[in-house]
């Protein structure tokens, strides 16, 4: 049983089922399955705490417990436990489609000039139920359809998918345009691509794949220091949202690594991810 407390789905004597016969003195529920219906919702340590995640619109949330304004439970894409505010959840709708870019609006109505409801997301996953011109009405407004995809649509490269967010600002555990952090980029553009990508730079550094040798990186791999991650876009390059620039750049890897040798820090190491069993 892992005791990593993201991933450990007990708070307040309250266990979700899959722990019963591990745990002794805990109430054991389901819960109650939700969908993210904020633009953003932060996904924290403990009530009103610091910041772990970010969960998008129509992310799939199971609650366990409820605390005032607050909602313990775990995202069940990956697993990761934490606070959410009540306000952020709304019914759980079967979605049908997900936003492929940066960012966009949700509108009242099939006009572009209505003042918006809210933000979307990169990732944020919506039920379309219909299509006025160039907009598609989804359950909670209507969003422009260039902006869509079905869910089984997937994009290609990792790379070309973090580099639209080149400019984006820095924010710790965020997942978006409005903020995003080293392993937030990594997991938005992977997931892009219809590929599985845990939350946190750690996580990633255990993925399944195998070491590269520096001078042999290429598209698509990652490099990483204690606490850091970039996406390799090519050699000798690489792409990272880090507090240095507190923004999401593109620059040499050579050049982030001599920043981060002059901090104490040690020479990158680098992972090019399995995509397939057959890249073991």
């Amino acid at each position: 049983m892992s005791h990593d407390r993201r991933f450990h789905p007990v708070c307040g004597g309250v266990a979700h089922e899959s722990l019963r016969g591990q745990l002794r003195g805990a109430r054991f529920t389901q819960g109650r399955r939700y969908r993210i219906a904020a633009p953003l919702a932060d996904l924290c340590a403990t009530p009103g705490g610091a910041r772990d995640r970010q969960l998008l619109t129509g992310a799939p949330f199971r609650a366990l417990l409820w605390q005032g304004g607050a909602v313990f439970g775990f995202h069940e894409g990956d697993g990761y436990c934490g606070w959410v505010t009540a306000a952020a959840l709304g019914p759980d709708e079967g979605c049908t489609h997900r936003l492929v870019v940066p960012a966009s609006h949700l509108y009242p109505a099939p006009d572009i000039k209505t003042p918006p409801r809210m933000a979307l997301y990169m990732g944020a996953q919506l039920r379309v139920t219909g299509q006025d011109g160039a907009l598609t009405r989804t359950a909670g407004g209507w969003v422009p359809t260039a902006h869509l995809a079905a869910q089984t649509e997937q994009a290609a490269d990792p790379a070309a998918m973090a580099r639209r967010f080149l400019g984006a600002p820095y924010l710790w555990g965020g997942n978006s345009w409005a903020g995003i952090d080293c392993s937030g980029l990594v997991q938005v553009a992977f997931h892009a691509c219809g590929l599985d990508c845990p939350a946190d730079s750690d996580l990633q550094r255990a993925m399944p794949g195998k070491a590269v040798i520096p001078g042999g990186e290429q598209g698509g791999d990652l490099a990483f220091w204690p606490g850091h991650v970039g996406l390799i876009t090519g050699p000798d390059r690489i792409i990272h949202a880090n507090a240095h620039h507190m923004a999401v750049v593109e620059e040499p890897l050579a050049d982030a690594a001599v920043r981060i040798r002059a901090t104490g820090g040690p020479d990158p190491v680098l992972l090019r991810v399995a995509r397939s069993a057959d890249q073991l």
